[in-house]
């Protein structure tokens, strides 16, 4: 059984959140702002269950979308290019820009980014990482765009706050939608960018409901689940 602090409690007490009870978008980002109750300015998480099946090959969910209002976070960017593609890189407001310098720095254990980009023309000495980024969810990926010549457009859109996002074994998908300080309306934009980004990407193969539940939650406060019926008519 899981123990909640007397706060939290008193969070969704307050506020009358019901776990069993499914909310419409504008309830639901409501109640997260009004509830929180930590001095930190808490993230905004959003987890969706897909109707699908991640073990076959062509229904796997992934990609990324450039959020409007961004995600509040720090955005450290690793940027692997050559020559011009270095020079527009660090133009475009890359933190770290190298070649087999900076493979082998971060092969040391050098670990100060949180994204990373590569032109296509160095992956094959990027492939070295592998061990090292692939289980952080850092290895530069074609899927993503984080593969790419267009190194310049790629670092702005990540400052901005473009995301990326990958369903994982279960069919749950799970992603960031902001800060708490952000307030409900650009919360609900991050999250109707996100919803409609998901359902271009919705597999031919997959049959039946493909978002099943979707589920909100600050980093401290009660989640809260969406009315999947009303979302449909709403945005879907």
């Amino acid at each position: 059984m899981t123990l909640r602090g007397k706060k939290y409690l008193e969070a969704s007490k307050k506020l009358g959140i019901d776990k069993n009870k499914n909310y419409t978008i504008d309830e639901a980002f409501n109640a997260i702002v009004d509830s929180h109750y930590v001095k930190f300015d808490e993230s905004v998480d959003i987890a969706i269950n897909l109707g699908i099946d991640v073990k076959k090959n062509d229904q796997q969910v992934r990609g990324s979308v450039l959020l409007p209002h961004g995600t509040g976070k720090e955005v450290k960017i690793l940027v692997f290019a050559k020559g011009e593609k270095e020079r527009e890189a660090l133009a475009a407001g890359a933190d770290y820009v190298g070649q087999e310098d900076m493979i082998t720095k971060v092969q040391q254990g050098f670990m100060d980014f949180n994204r990373v980009v590569a032109t296509p023309d160095m992956m094959a000495s990027v492939g070295k990482l592998g061990k090292i980024l692939g289980p952080r969810g850092l290895m530069p990926n074609p899927k993503v765009g984080t593969v790419t010549f267009d190194v310049g457009k790629v670092v702005k859109e990540l400052k901005e706050g473009k995301i990326e996002f990958k369903a994982e074994k279960s069919g749950i998908l799970h992603a960031s939608l902001g800060k708490v300080s952000f307030g409900s309306l650009k919360l609900k934009d991050n999250f109707t960018a996100l919803i409609e980004t998901i359902n271009r990407l919705k597999p031919a193969s997959s049959k039946g409901v493909y978002i099943k539940k979707i589920s909100l939650s600050s980093t401290m406060g009660p989640g809260v689940h969406l009315d999947i019926i009303k979302l449909r008519n709403e945005i879907m």
